[in-house]
């Protein structure tokens, strides 16, 4: 790393470095195959979990409504998201691979912000679904039409694919006056931007690009579940609020379970709050990791309907005699 570090001096203004240099898990770079183990059961229980959420939607007409077709893009952004950190975080785990080329590090943050903000993307389409089927229940089938679905699946596209493709080109030419140590395990936007120099082309389009999802969808999600909550509080008994709120249950945790680190690792940065480098890593691979693993069991737990199919599309099916 040192000799890396001579060629890139804080003084120096330089284009795009041939090579990143990615930091692992404190603690356990001297057994790097050791976490390895943990990082490949996390991840194929994710593929799972969501590929089996995946495999119940598409086959169960009786799915086929707004709520599970939302739940199936929230489960392929889990599967993206989850499949875009591994290349580096098993580099690090099976050889200690620090170093990455800008074009793969490029890469790989671009299709972790796609699937990032995918992910915020449908949470918010599944907060305004939730928001609909309570508030306006007479008028929710005439208002989340298979019509307006196709459109709110176009702007998460739009969103996700032509808001980010130019933040990779744009990084590309912009100067670096900052050795090109990155602090996370994989490539992130926000990483790869304060390396740049002060007044760099792009800067604003950049952050403009990261606030417009990660900033404004938690606080549209707020509005729906403030909206929510009034009219549970004008249900007659509490057994009825008790069962409007139960189909909030599952996507409420996910919200949590996907912002709460986001703004924690947000406020620590900020703030310049004195955390240890390790808790930062934990609280990031909390963030990233750990949604794709939790949801699947969420939903199918919390949703009967979900889970009634999966159990009776799993039973042998019984062959009568003629």
């Amino acid at each position: 790393m040192s000799t890396f570090l001579t060629h890139s001096t804080p003084n120096a203004s330089t284009s795009m470095a041939p090579t990143f240099l990615l930091v692992g898990l404190p603690g356990l770079s001297a057994v790097p195959s050791w976490w390895a183990v943990p990082l490949i059961t996390v991840y194929l229980l994710s593929a799972l979990g969501n590929g089996a959420i995946l495999w119940i939607v598409a086959l169960e007409p009786t799915l086929h409504r707004p709520m599970y077709f939302f739940l199936f893009l929230l489960s392929v952004s889990d599967v993206g998201l989850s499949t875009a950190l591994m290349p580096t975080l098993l580099g690090l785990a099976f050889a200690n691979t620090h170093a990455v080329s800008a074009s793969a590090c490029l890469l790989q943050m671009f299709f972790v912000h796609v699937f990032s903000v995918m992910e915020s993307s449908v949470l918010l389409a599944m907060a305004l679904d939730r928001a609909l089927a309570i508030c306006r229940p007479l008028h929710y089938p005439t208002l989340l039409t298979n019509g307006v679905i196709s459109k709110i699946c176009v702007a998460i596209a739009f969103r996700c694919l032509g808001l980010h493709l130019p933040l990779p080109f744009l990084l590309a030419h912009m100067p670096y006056c900052r050795p090109q140590v990155l602090t996370h395990s994989y490539c992130l936007h926000p990483d790869i931007a304060r390396l740049a120099c002060p007044g760099g082309g792009g800067a604003v389009y950049s952050l403009f690009v990261v606030l417009s999802a990660m900033g404004l969808d938690p606080l549209l999600i707020l509005f729906s579940y403030g909206l929510i909550g009034r009219v549970l509080q004008g249900l007659g008994s509490c057994e009825n609020r008790w069962k409007a709120g139960q189909t909030c249950a599952a996507h409420l945790s996910a919200v949590l379970l996907f912002y709460v680190p986001m703004v924690l690792l947000a406020l620590i940065d900020h703030l310049r709050m004195p955390i240890p480098q390790p808790a930062r890593t934990l609280l990031s691979y909390v963030h990233f990791l750990l949604p794709p693993l939790i949801n699947p069991i969420l939903y199918s737990v919390k949703m009967k309907e979900i889970r009634e199919r999966i159990h009776k599309r799993l039973q042998p099916r019984k062959v009568g005699c003629a």
